[in-house]
């Protein structure tokens, strides 16, 4: 296993293992795992993405990233320095999934792109634990700050990135090329850990 994959019950001192403090496995999780994503899984990541939008009305059509002509071959835009992209499987089944990749346009600054889950992991801190290690692995690629832009709609990762100590900013930053997520948000690392 190399270090960027994690089940549940690894505890090894890496950025993943960072994301995975506290975590106390049970049940209905014992079978997760993060781990990188690989060219296999471009399909797989891609049906998430899309259903996941179509469940919140996020058309390709409203220009939301779901119209991403890279889509359907992730594993070649995230193997770019300074970026990586993971995967959330359950018994060898993608089930969600996020990335870190440089913003264009601004230097020292990384975004948080593409995180999507499947309603079958969603409760259980999966997207908390996800979002931590793309954070130290942004962190370990010497990013000063990590951007993300999202929607009123999505509640709850809206509310997930205020807890990590994303805040709000009144424009948007770099080039990123979406114009239908109205809520640019920005973390700034410090010294301490995102989310602490």
């Amino acid at each position: 296993m190399n270090p960027e994959e994690q089940s549940m019950s690894e505890t090894k001192p890496t950025p993943a293992s960072r994301a995975n403090a506290g975590h106390k496995p049970g049940a209905a999780t014992a079978q997760v795992v993060i781990r990188e994503l690989q060219a296999g899984d471009d399909a797989a990541i891609a049906e998430v993405i899309r259903r996941v939008s179509a469940e919140y009305g996020l058309g390709a059509d409203k220009g939301y990233s779901v119209a991403d002509p890279t889509l359907d071959c992730l594993s070649r835009i995230y193997c770019q320095a300074g970026a990586n992209y993971w995967v959330i499987t359950r018994e060898a089944r993608v089930l969600g999934g996020a990335g870190i990749a440089p913003l264009a346009g601004q230097a020292g600054v990384c975004e948080l792109q593409k995180m999507y889950f499947l309603p079958a992991i969603r409760g259980l801190g999966l997207s908390r634990r996800l979002a931590l290690l793309a954070l130290a692995f942004a962190r370990d690629q010497g990013y000063d700050s990590c951007y993300l832009e999202t929607t009123a709609c999505l509640k709850e990762a809206v509310a997930l990135y205020e807890s990590l100590g994303f805040e709000h900013l009144d424009a948007p930053l770099g080039a990123t090329g979406h114009d239908a997520c109205e809520l640019p948000m920005l973390l700034t690392f410090a010294s301490q850990e995102p989310g602490e």
